[in-house]
């Protein structure tokens, strides 16, 4: 296959030693910064572009990628998609590397426009792209600027089928040891992480039919005959569900242009029975008024910083709901800040989650099917949702500053409705899903909070849940697929025991501003709260303490100005929003700065 790791590598490697060859013989002085990103995926891309766009010619970058190619990490990859898999973005909401989609597309090797029936005439912008096929378009940018940073003579060092086992910081000499499995030590200026999604596994390969998640997805591509579990409801689980589908039966468009699903003959069992905590799924693409999400009416950092001075060191969450939020709708939508003015956090969450509990799942997704086909048709916002985005993203700047009371709520409160309203699943999606259960193959179950799944040594896994009328239920289920989305990791999952056992990172925890409130949550068996030294209580939250320029905390809470890290898995408790490309544009421009000691 063109785009799969053959084509990516080929793709990539073709120009890799000319590039370096020419870089070196363009250098006219030893450079005096080295730096190492961990990790050739999307994250990778763009602390590359920002270091090669930097004007900088004293750098030496080094960049370290288990794959065999660059740009296309986990979800752009096999690694994470199949021909069915498609992207929640179009051209026109994603950040321009070296050159955008439309652009690419006119030189782009014929081949994979061939694959993907793309070309130059039918290409549009506004429509969402095979993954696989963005995962090409990432390599060759990756490619067009390192043709970019050889001209400038910036040395670029790519060391593909790389894989980084350990990391060490080496406070004397104020440098940074990588090590790999082809070489004991490099010893660096700077070291980003970048290393991407990770679902580690504990029951796969265990437990027969049991899937830690559905990537690659290759391994869903197959006959099942009986009906599959999926847990959650997510994008993740919209991916098992493009998958098992297209393998156990067919999709058939009539002249009015409605989806039909038919059961293979021999999948005449085959069901998909989703598990979802709230019973609900996600929200369907619709037109954005900003297709970049601006963060222009946002607050400033000094604002926030006022608002710490004056709120005890910390940021609140409704000074952040009021103003990042309530306030974008005076002039944008009266109408819509008349309706919640008066609602506080919880009040607005409520009243959004009670408006999509009074209505079933499925004919909720028709409604807003047909509600998101009007506004990319009239390219008219649904503007509460766009905000909602913003506010989301948003949140990674002040969660680290947050009281363990309001980090409670956004878990508990907010961050459940966010995760449903913006996952912006794709009309195709919709079509999908709608098909699977007008024919009776998609079924959702509202499982509550305290659903529990049972891994069974026969293979699969029994789901017990409490239903609506309040019976207890127990089902098996032969194949079981945990499709809940990449999992925040624990400090404990961080990957590079080295920094981990020098103190060179530390846990991400939040002060509490009540002792009190925390003294009831440990009578109640919390675990996640746990008294300091100095006495003061303290919120786990999940992964690692990092500051505002993205540098790991020491035990000692110290700041490092060697290493920096964009993994969204292991920063999950300080960096709530998992936006990936514009995460990654965002922090590689505040590290950026950092590395070159400028103000952001």
């Amino acid at each position: 296959m063109i785009c799969d790791l053959r084509f990516m590598e080929l793709f990539t490697n073709s120009l890799f030693s000319l590039n370096i060859l020419f870089s070196l013989s363009n250098m006219k002085e030893r450079t005096s910064k080295r730096i190492a990103i961990l990790g050739g995926g999307p994250g990778g891309l763009f602390m590359y572009k920002r270091l090669v766009e930097s004007g900088r010619r004293d750098v030496e970058i080094h960049i370290y990628e288990r794959k065999g190619y660059l740009g296309a990490g986990m979800p752009y990859s096999t690694e994470g998609a199949n021909e069915e898999h498609i992207t929640n973005v179009s051209d026109n909401e994603i950040p321009v590397i070296f050159n955008d989609i439309a652009d690419w597309v006119k030189t782009a090797p014929k081949d994979i426009l061939t694959k993907f029936n793309i070309n130059d005439d039918n290409f549009n912008e506004y429509k969402v792209l095979p993954r696989l096929f963005f995962g090409a378009y990432l390599a060759a940018q990756f490619d067009l600027l390192q043709q970019r940073a050889a001209e400038e003579g910036i040395a670029t060092h790519v060391h593909l089928k790389t894989h980084v086992t350990d990391v060490f910081d080496d406070t004397e000499s104020q440098t940074v040891n990588v090590e790999t499995d082809h070489s004991r030590l490099s010893s660096f200026d700077q070291v980003v992480i970048c290393t991407g999604h990770n679902w580690p596994k504990k029951n796969e390969g265990k437990i027969p039919a049991y899937f830690d998640s559905p990537y690659p997805p290759q391994k869903l591509a197959k006959v099942f005959n009986h009906a599959v579990a999926i847990k959650g409801s997510s994008l993740t689980a919209i991916d098992a569900i493009r998958t098992l589908a297209r393998n156990n039966g067919t999709f058939e468009e009539d002249q009015d242009g409605r989806m039909h699903f038919k059961a293979a003959g021999q999948s005449q069992a085959f069901r998909i029975v989703m598990h979802s905590r709230n019973g609900m799924l996600p929200a369907v693409r619709f037109h954005l008024e900003d297709s970049h999400l601006g963060k222009e009416g946002l607050l400033t950092k000094e604002e926030l910083n006022q608002h710490r001075e004056e709120n005890g060191g910390f940021i609140s969450l409704d000074y952040i709901f009021e103003k990042n939020f309530k306030k974008m709708f005076v002039d944008k939508d009266p109408g819509f800040f008349q309706l919640i003015k008066d609602m506080d956090l919880e009040a607005f969450v409520q009243a959004m989650m009670n408006s999509r509990e009074r209505v079933d799942a499925f004919t909720l997704l028709k409604l807003e099917y047909q509600e998101a086909e009007r506004s990319i048709a009239a390219k008219d916002s649904i503007y509460w949702k766009e905000m909602l985005a913003v506010l989301s993203f948003a949140m990674n700047y002040p969660a680290k500053y947050f009281s363990a009371e309001d980090m409670l709520r956004l878990q508990k409160v907010l961050m459940p409705l966010i995760s449903i309203v913006i996952a912006f699943v794709p009309q195709s999606s919709c079509r999908d899903l709608m098909a699977l259960y007008d024919a009776g193959i998609l079924i959702l179950n509202d499982v509550g909070e305290d659903s529990e799944v049972i891994p069974e040594s026969k293979g699969g896994a029994t789901y017990r849940y409490q239903d609506e009328a309040g019976e207890k239920v127990s089902n098996y289920y032969q194949t079981f697929v945990d499709c809940v989305g990449q999992p925040h990791l624990a400090y404990e999952d961080f990957p590079f025991q080295g920094l981990l056992q020098d103190g060179t990172v530390s846990p991400a925890t939040l002060s509490f501003r009540d002792a009190e409130v925390a003294k009831a949550l440990l009578e109640q068996g919390n675990s996640t709260v746990e008294r300091a030294k100095d006495g003061d209580y303290l919120l786990r939250v999940p992964g690692i303490a990092i500051n505002d320029q993205f540098q790991l905390v020491s035990k000692k809470g110290i700041s490092n100005p060697r290493i920096y890290i964009m993994a969204v898995p292991y920063i999950g408790g300080y960096n709530p929003d998992y936006s990936g490309i514009d995460f990654s544009e965002a922090a590689s421009s505040t590290v950026l700065k950092a590395i070159f000691g400028q103000e952001d």
